[in-house]
């Protein structure tokens, strides 16, 4: 029987790992899939904020634990994961959200700068989703993979931008997810990416106060940035049955600005 269109989005019984989820754009999507019923394991580097946010969702009668552990590291990664499935159980969704920005101009980046955002972004989303799957979705055959990319995967940036290392990993980002839709489809496992444009939070904020809030939100056709509901659609979407027949996909909640030619 055809089910409703409430029940395609419930994610009651489902558990997601959300790695960056103690503040931010992590945050917000891990009280989105709490809202719609999942469980949720936090994890970014510090206990503390992990600590605040699990009770921030609980408070909010959301089913949320934590673990702390840096996912630029490989051993943080797989001990992580290891403990969410000893604790939790099969992990049904996985959102790789946790993600470091840098600007510097393109003939001085630091080699180093540029290794670090390539550890996190790209590298440690491969560990994490190898992991996850291997363990939990491939035998399951079931799973839903959102990786938190950017509109700047999409193209360039405006020259006073100068974020070559961050465009390049969510660039990579976006085509992992393609790649990895592909590949994983036949265990029944759904990979997308959302690609968030600006939304003020701790890794924009340097942006934002340098070239001013009201020009960028001017940019936007919406002329407005994001806030602090406008991924939780998209990211339900990705995480649920209503999204079973997307993968491989990518997705700008951004207030149309990718779509300005030229933009």
């Amino acid at each position: 029987m055809t089910r409703t269109v409430q029940q395609l989005f419930d994610l009651t019984g489902k558990t997601a790992l959300v790695t960056g989820g103690s503040r931010g754009l992590g945050l917000q999507i891990a009280h989105a899939l709490g809202e719609a019923g999942a469980k949720i394991m936090l994890t970014s580097r510090k206990a503390g904020d992990l600590e605040e946010s699990a009770a921030e969702l609980q408070a909010a009668g959301i089913d949320a634990r934590w673990i702390a552990a840096d996912a630029s590291k490989e051993e943080d990664i797989r001990r992580m994961a290891d403990e969410t499935l000893q604790r939790m159980g099969d992990v049904h969704i996985l959102v790789n959200n946790a993600g470091a920005a840098w600007g510097a101009p393109a003939e001085d980046h630091p080699v180093e700068a540029w290794d670090k955002l390539m550890n996190l972004n790209v590298r440690g989303y491969f560990i994490l989703s190898q992991h996850i799957a291997k363990k939990s979705m491939i035998p399951a055959r079931s799973g839903r993979i959102i990786n938190i990319a950017s509109i700047a995967g999409l193209g360039g940036n405006p020259p006073e931008m100068q974020t070559l290392a961050y465009n390049t990993s969510k660039g990579a980002v976006i085509n992992f997810t393609r790649a990895l839709g592909c590949e994983w489809g036949r265990h029944g496992i759904t990979v997308n990416a959302i690609c968030p444009g600006f939304f003020p939070s701790k890794m924009t904020m340097g942006t934002l106060e340098r070239l001013g809030e009201d020009k960028l939100a001017a940019h936007a056709p919406l002329r407005r940035l994001g806030d602090d509901e406008d991924l939780k659609g998209t990211a339900v979407l990705f995480a649920s049955d209503a999204g079973k027949h997307i993968t491989g996909q990518w997705l700008a909640v951004d207030g149309g600005v990718s779509v300005i030619t030229g933009g």
